[in-house]
């Protein structure tokens, strides 16, 4: 029987264990260039434990970031900067996966700490980052008080698409793993899938068939240019929570066809299509997105991941043994605790006097232990 910690193989990747970390972003690269911290943010989740380390949110082109502090791959000047970080996860044992990402109608929006609201001229004034113009599948704004986004032509819509496979194509050249397509959360795929934000009536819009159409021509797009050995995986929001938006049958539907076109793993979320608030319809609590992975794994009949407020290792392990996700992810959970995953395999009994941990690390904790018992200090 599986557990959170045995290993788990898709394609040609095996992963040492089912602990994943989420995409977190950071919002500090300049000019979509990784630095020295990604190469610290990402590497203590490797040093931690996590079987697979994904980046965070990683633009396919400079207008679809979502603020000036995003990753970017739509430049071969950017591959370089990320190859030590996939070299020094996959060292210590992590599979190196990226999110590729477009924001669409979101783009052009300040760092969280500086207020999460559209660029304007202040932010142009106080830090040098001009605003630019968000592009969408329809002209809805994203929340009261955004600007309203440009509609995409049929071209630049062919463009995007092929911005993904481009993006794809550099994330092979840096050393990556797995690819993670951002469809969630109101980004461009997102915008696209669901009926509160797509109003188009050509071919990229009316029918569920039509709207998931965009999503499918990206992972085609990738797959193009990411090796047969090698997995793709897309974040859904399983529903938007929202009476007319997606329910969980339209995702399910969405699955299947991107199962179709070379996806092997959805990383189930909800939300995010309708602006900050949360919607009425969404109760939170410990694990409530796991339903989701639960229900996609059997109905989708592919692999699935669960995510959010999740953090009790117990509760992850029983949703791996039970067979309602193949792989569980943490992201805050794991910013406050980055060995998160060795303590986990404490707790569950999968470690055994510090075995799991890197030996520079393992071995000194060990001797603590021996000493404290001896002294028979700190229970």
């Amino acid at each position: 029987m599986a557990d959170l910690f045995s290993p788990f193989t898709l394609r040609g990747v095996t992963f040492a264990n089912r602990v994943a970390v989420s995409p977190m972003s950071q919002y500090r690269a300049r000019e979509g260039h990784a630095n020295d911290w990604h190469m610290v943010h990402l590497g203590r989740f490797a040093l931690g434990g996590a079987g697979l380390v994904y980046a965070e949110a990683t633009a396919v082109t400079r207008d679809g970031r979502r603020t000036h502090g995003d990753l970017g791959l739509w430049d071969d000047a950017q591959i370089g900067a990320l190859r030590p970080i996939t070299a020094f996860l996959s060292a210590e044992g992590a599979v190196p996966g990226i999110q590729l990402s477009h924001a669409g109608r979101k783009a052009s929006e300040r760092r969280p700490w500086d207020g999460e609201t559209p660029v304007d001229a202040e932010d142009e004034a106080l830090r040098g980052e001009a605003p630019w113009t968000a592009c969408a599948p329809s002209p809805l704004p994203y929340a009261e008080g955004w600007p309203t986004p440009t509609e995409l032509s049929e071209g630049e819509i062919r463009d995007i698409i092929a911005a993904f496979g481009a993006a794809a194509g550099r994330a092979r050249e840096a050393g990556f793993k797995i690819i993670e397509v951002y469809a969630a959360h109101g980004f461009l795929i997102h915008q696209f899938l669901s009926p509160l934000s797509n109003h188009r009536t050509d071919a990229w819009g009316g029918s569920a068939e039509n709207r998931q159409r965009f999503a499918v021509e990206v992972a085609r797009a990738i797959r193009a240019q990411w090796p047969e050995d090698l997995p793709l995986a897309f974040r859904l929001s399983a529903t938007d929570w929202i009476d007319g938006g997606l329910e969980v049958a339209d995702t399910v539907a969405a699955a299947r066809a991107l199962k179709a076109a070379g996806v092997d793993m959805i990383d189930c979320s909800s939300g995010g299509i309708g602006g900050k608030d949360r919607p009425r319809r969404m109760t939170i609590t410990e694990g409530f997105q796991a339903p989701f992975a639960a229900t996609l794994r059997e109905e989708a009949e592919m692999a699935t991941m669960a995510v959010g407020f999740l953090w009790d290792p117990k509760t992850c392990n029983t949703l791996i043994a039970e067979g309602r996700a193949d792989m569980i992810a943490l992201a805050r959970e794991l910013l406050d605790d980055p060995n998160w995953p060795l303590h986990a395999a404490a707790a569950l009994g999968a470690d055994e006097n510090h075995g799991r941990w890197p030996i520079e690390a393992g071995w000194w904790l060990m001797k603590r232990d021996r000493l404290l018992q001896k002294l028979g200090l700190r229970g």
